[in-house]
């Protein structure tokens, strides 16, 4: 497996870019879960002679070769092909609109053939096809983004922090309306744009997205790491994380990957 990433450090692409990724596999035929992650990100499948059929919900697709997907709060299942060739970015959530004129919740829990929305993204996928290593690449997506033009705003940085960070501290609503300097009612309205969410579901989600986190980079136990996450009880954190998963935090830390959110199931 060859992974690549790359962090922008630059003003002018920090404000709408989390990170440029790169992934190169092969692995024999199984099955692929994808838990929430909690990202927004546009993939372009370098890999295209081999079709890509996913199911969120009840709901299949075949995926396209450029595709867009956002804040999923049930998991993707996946029968990926045994060559597999991503190229993937991951967008600051309040950044989408002004990139793509849609809101990211337009995004969740689905997939976007983002040459529904743009046919320039055909030419955009053939540029980075094209090129020979994953440095070259990310170049070639900058350059797209910069011609977006696109403006940080001090308090949508705030909130894509928020949106983004990998912890935050037990708050309410209105103590984090009040750390984002936003009313309740403004703040809700920001994140459903952003995720799909109301305030108070995000808060949740932001929880069990950091449970994800700490199973991937602490030995901490499954109690301990609801304590930390500040859910209730044990039985809080168990229903929480199985009805964003399908399957129990136990469950899910047994069969977990070396790559955070994805659980592989060999079916031969």
């Amino acid at each position: 497996m060859n992974n690549n990433l790359s962090i922008p450090q630059t003003s002018r692409f920090s404000h709408v870019i989390q990170s440029i990724w790169q992934a190169e596999r092969r692995t024999p035929l199984h099955r692929e879960t994808i838990i929430p992650k909690g990202v927004v990100e546009i993939i372009f499948n370098l890999n295209d002679k081999f079709p890509i059929i996913s199911q969120i919900g009840s709901k299949q697709y075949r995926v396209s070769d450029c595709f867009i997907n956002g804040f999923n709060t049930v998991p993707i299942q996946l029968q990926p092909p045994e060559q597999q060739f991503f190229f993937g970015v991951q967008f600051k959530p309040l950044a989408v609109k002004e990139i793509f004129g849609i809101p990211a919740r337009e995004f969740s829990n689905t997939i976007v053939d983002a040459t529904l929305l743009d046919a320039g993204f055909r030419s955009l996928w053939h540029q980075i096809g094209d090129q020979t290593s994953f440095d070259a690449r990310v170049s070639v997506f900058l350059n797209w983004i910069e011609r977006k033009r696109t403006e940080s705003q001090p308090r949508e940085s705030l909130m894509n922090d928020f949106l983004m960070g990998e912890h935050q501290p037990d708050l309410s609503v209105t103590a984090l309306a009040g750390s984002l300097f936003y009313s309740p009612r403004h703040l809700s309205r920001k994140i459903i744009e952003a995720t799909g969410m109301n305030t108070e579901e995000m808060l949740l989600y932001k929880k069990y997205l950091h449970a994800v986190h700490l199973m991937h980079h602490t030995h901490l136990t499954l109690t301990e790491i609801a304590h930390d996450c500040h859910f209730s009880d044990q039985s809080h954190f168990i229903k929480s994380f199985k009805a964003f998963t399908g399957m129990t935090p136990g469950a899910y830390k047994r069969t977990k990957s070396e790559v955070p959110g994805h659980v592989f199931e060999d079916v031969r």
